[in-house]
This record gives C-alpha cells, sequence and structure tokens, in this order.
C-alpha cells in the first residue's frame, strides 16, 4: 500500500502492542519462529535439481509471501520488486509509485511436489483480480497484481489459466497483468518474513486491510 497508510496502520499497532505489553517480545517470538524453521531446512535441503522459481504480485508481498508459504511443495519464498525501470530500487522509491515496479514474491519451489498450473490456480484464489493498479488497501501501480512467467511453456498456462476464469465466468474481468520476467530485487532484509518477525502487527495490518474478508468475499463457494 503507501507507505504513509501502511505506516500509519503500523504505528497504531505498536501504540497497542506498548499498552498490552506485547512489543518486546514480538521481535524474540519472530526470530524463534524463524530459527526453527532454518533449522528444520538446514536438516533437510532439497537437491538442487528440484527446486524452480516463479514470481507473482498481489499487493502487499507480506502477505503474499505468507500465504504461498502455506503450500505444500513451496521451498523459500523472498519479498521483492519487478516489472520496473530502474536498478536496485529502495523501498521508498518503489512506494512513490514513479519507478514503475510492483511489490512482489519470488518462490522457489519443488516441481515434483507442486507444478507451475498448481502455484498459479493458488495464486489467483489468493488475490483480488477484478482491479487494476491496487490490491485491498493498497492503491498504486507499486501494488499490481501479476503473474511473471519464465518461459514459453509457463507463458501458456498462464494465459490459458486466465481464459479459463473468464469462460467460466468466475469473474466478470481479469486485470491482473500477465508479462515475461525480468529482473527481480529482493527487498530489504525487514521485509523478508516480516509475518514471522513480527506475527501480531501483520495480523493486525492484515486484517485493517481487509484482504482476507475480500478473498472470502470474491472466492468462497466457487
Amino acid at each position: 500500500m503507501r507507505a504513509a497508510l501502511r505506516n500509519g496502520i503500523l504505528a497504531t499497532v505498536a501504540v497497542l502492542l506498548a499498552g498490552a505489553g506485547f512489543a518486546a517480545g514480538t521481535q524474540a517470538t519472530g526470530s524463534a519462529a524463524m530459527s526453527a524453521a532454518e533449522s528444520a531446512a538446514a536438516m533437510n535441503p532439497p537437491a538442487a535439481a528440484a527446486r524452480a522459481t516463479a514470481i507473482f504480485a498481489g499487493g502487499c508481498f507480506w502477505c503474499l509471501e505468507a500465504d504461498f508459504d502455506k503450500l505444500p511443495g513451496v521451498i523459500d519464498t523472498e519479498s521483492g520488486y519487478t516489472a520496473g525501470r530502474t536498478e536496485r530500487p529502495t523501498y521508498e522509491e518503489v512506494s512513490s509509485g514513479a519507478t514503475g515496479y510492483t511489490e512482489a514474491v519470488r518462490v522457489t519451489y519443488d516441481p515434483a511436489k507442486v507444478n507451475y498450473e498448481q502455484l498459479i490456480t493458488y495464486f489467483w484464489r489468493h488475490i483480488d483480480p477484478t482491479v487494476k493498479d491496487r490490491q485491498f488497501c493498497d492503491v498504486g501501480s507499486q501494488y499490481r497484481s501479476g503473474i511473471y512467467w519464465g518461459n514459453a511453456r509457463e507463458r501458456e498456462i498462464a494465459e490459458s489459466s486466465r481464459a479459463a476464469l473468464l469462460r467460466s465466468g468466475t469473474l466478470a474481468q481479469v486485470e491482473t497483468e500477465i508479462t515475461a520476467a525480468s529482473a527481480f530485487y529482493r527487498a530489504e532484509e525487514y521485509h523478508q518474513d516480516y509475518y514471522l518477525k513480527n506475527p501480531i502487527r501483520y495480523a493486525f495490518y492484515r486484517r485493517s486491510c481487509g484482504r482476507d474478508a475480500r478473498v472470502q468475499e470474491i472466492w468462497v463457494g466457487k
């Protein structure tokens, strides 16, 4: 979302947390969760040949990262910026809406456990494809949704999936851009695994933004 709006929400929840005595413990809880996940990954590293990547944009990258981390077969997720015009953009530059970038997530996955088509289907059902240059309370081209394919086969899968949604009548329109992948720049470290590092602040933000309520409105029963 616009940086000012996001910062305002986070400032509000910081005050609430401080009053409830949670502020000091939030970072420790997130760090412990991350340490456990990192330890498990270190003990069972997937073979390099079993890895593939895909790039998606769907509004707040904190939220999309959290969603994809729940999908079996996903090995890792990274918040970042893609489809822009400059080199090595910062969060502040992207948030201005002047760079052409959108907040995105690079998903590393095991194709033996989840394929690209399944990733696409999962992606659709965790965003609002019907709006242009926004997602939920995040407004601006830097929060547009997108699928960034890496080869001809991925392009075919993505475009066929969009066409199937429109033919089915499930959605009246699909504004999500589908285009070739370009440079992906990893976001600043404090954005990575934000939902694990700051779980209470993240949950407050996600609820305040209305993300889950809108997803349910669009997709439940379809």
